[in-house]
């Protein structure tokens, strides 16, 4: 596999026709989404977000698919998109940001990570 690269690597290889289309579907877009269609919206492959993350295509592809995984997982992948994850908790007379896991950002501990990737695969 390829070296790591980040995601400003990766946006500075697309054209500027590209970089508008992919600006122009991202506003267009619905609030939800899976990880999937976000990828995909960004204009980015499997393989790319691979190489950010240092796992094969085949493994970001289990990812897209999980509902359920850890919150460091979830984060990193969405980092490697250009993202910031935010968790927040909406109660019926208003919405609070959760923020104890602001502290896992860049943080992985050997209990959240397999041994190949830096992601916990079932």
């Amino acid at each position: 596999m390829a070296g790591r690269h980040s995601f400003a690597e990766l946006r500075a290889r697309m054209s500027p026709e590209a970089k508008a289309k992919a600006e122009a579907e991202a506003l267009r877009l619905d609030e939800e989404m899976d990880l999937a269609e976000i990828r995909r919206a960004l204009k980015l492959s499997q393989e790319e977000i691979g190489q950010t993350l240092q796992i094969g295509q085949g493994s970001v592809a289990k990812i897209e698919k999980r509902a359920d995984m850890y919150v460091s997982t979830l984060r990193r992948f969405i980092e490697a998109m250009g993202g910031e994850l935010e968790i927040v908790a909406r109660f019926r007379n208003h919405t609070v940001k959760i923020t104890n896991f602001a502290e896992l950002s860049g943080n992985t501990s050997s209990a959240d990570t397999s041994k190949h990737s830096g992601f916990h695969e079932d």
